[in-house]
């Protein structure tokens, strides 16, 4: 049942998530259909993000008392329903809501994790938890794919060669909805995987039982006790890792701030379609799996963890300076490789330090901080991009390059403090 529980949780996340790509580079030129500035289009990226860091805490511990499956039904449910309001959005407070919806409902990731964390012992469990990883790394790479291809005016071309001319006119007129609807149709899959293949591993608590499982139960970051959890943390464990903490952030705020500020700049600066930016989110995907899935290991034997993390802040910096500067779009291209690579480094790596810095004991309050302050990063890095890009359009990567660079002063200090071997 373990194998077969993981498969599915594993493609239900990886469904989950390759809809979310499907939208991702997509949002901008869609907002712009309705006249959205720059600052509402970062807004549209955040809303999903706040919605979600305030949302995910009580899914998952809902998910500890009534189970995993009504939680994940739930979930892909609500997906469904926020992708058909996207496809169908004739204004922008719709497609507010759509994103609104989406996030409040995406309680799938935590309540996945819960579940491998439920069918896994101890020895399995990093494993179990690399099928999320690789999830996201797939998602992102076909999602931006497939939304690149559905939205080509090659396919609606061929549409209206086939002789459905009535359908490829409603294409012309629904060109960004198009990869809403497709995105419901994979959430509604989703849903059909939970609802037949996937066996509840969690026992209903008595009501005032406190339940056996507190896989769920860390608080959001708008709650006072999240904290005061990261001040005792920061106590109890001293040493770098409230400088870790500190970079967590700042990553996660980094590469958020791209999401909304680099389709504009493709399209102002380098006049690219909607299908060209899908297919360089396409491009930042591949990198990170060839880099996280494979690179990474044997990189790992023959660098200090430091060192790469270390070397990743430097990468990731300059290369979201020198996006800036790109002149062409093969140019563009080269930035966000060195860019994409540098993140594809200091991700796992810091990860990996701050569990270490943790100890066994404080796991997984720690990265339970980690994931917080990742997450409150992805809810302000869009706005603060968007922003900025209204302001000119060269400054959401100068200055956000110019906070990466207190990443770079972090991973100086580790590596000074744990010399590579």
């Amino acid at each position: 049942m373990k194998k077969g529980s993981l498969a599915t949780v594993f493609l239900v996340v990886l469904i989950d998530l390759i809809g979310f790509g499907l939208v991702l580079p997509l949002l901008p030129f869609y907002a712009r259909e309705f006249a959205a500035t720059p600052v509402v289009i970062g807004l549209l990226y955040s809303i999903y993000s706040v919605a979600q860091l305030v949302f995910s805490p009580i899914w998952g511990s809902l998910s500890d008392r009534i189970g995993r499956r009504p939680i994940m039904l739930l979930s892909t449910a609500g997906a469904v329903a926020a992708y058909i309001m996207f496809g169908f959005a004739e204004s922008l407070f719709v497609l507010f809501l759509s994103r609104l919806v989406a996030g409040v409902m995406g309680g799938n990731i935590a309540t996945a994790q819960a579940y491998i964390a439920d069918v896994t012992t101890d020895k399995d469990r990093a494993k179990g938890m690399g099928l999320i990883g690789a999830a996201f790394g797939i998602g992102f790479v076909l999602g931006p794919a497939l939304a690149s291809g559905l939205i080509h005016p090659s396919l609606q071309e061929w549409v209206a060669a086939t002789g459905m001319t009535g359908f490829a006119e409603w294409m012309e007129v629904r060109r960004f909805g198009l990869p809403g609807f497709f995105a419901a149709f994979l959430s509604f899959c989703s849903f059909l995987l939970v609802m037949f293949f996937l066996p509840e591993t969690v026992e209903r608590s008595a009501p005032g039982e406190k339940p056996a499982s507190e896989t769920a139960s860390r608080p959001s970051v708008f709650m006072p006790e999240f904290w005061r959890k990261l001040s005792a943390q920061q106590k109890a464990t001293g040493g770098p890792i409230l400088f870790l903490l500190g970079a967590a952030f700042l990553l996660s705020f980094g590469q958020a701030s791209l999401y909304s500020a680099f389709p504009l700049f493709a399209e102002e600066i380098l006049d690219m379609r909607p299908e060209e930016v899908g297919m360089q989110f396409f491009y930042i995907g591949v990198i990170a799996v060839v880099v996280q899935g494979g690179l990474i290991r044997p990189l790992s034997r023959w660098f200090s963890e430091t060192g790469l993390f270390f070397t990743g802040n430097i990468l990731m910096t300059l290369g979201f300076a020198a996006i800036a500067l790109s002149q062409s779009v093969s140019m563009l291209t080269v930035f966000l490789g060195v860019m994409a690579l540098g993140h594809s480094l200091n991700l796992p790596t810091i990860n990996s330090l701050i569990s270490k810095e943790a100890g066994t004991e404080s796991y997984g309050a720690m990265m339970g901080l980690a994931q917080g302050l990742s997450g409150l990063g992805r809810a302000i890095g869009p706005t603060w991009g968007g922003f900025l890009f209204g302001v000119l359009v060269f400054l959401p990567f100068f200055a956000t390059a110019l906070a990466l660079c207190i990443t770079i002063w972090i991973g100086w200090k580790l590596y000074r403090r744990k010399p590579a071997t």
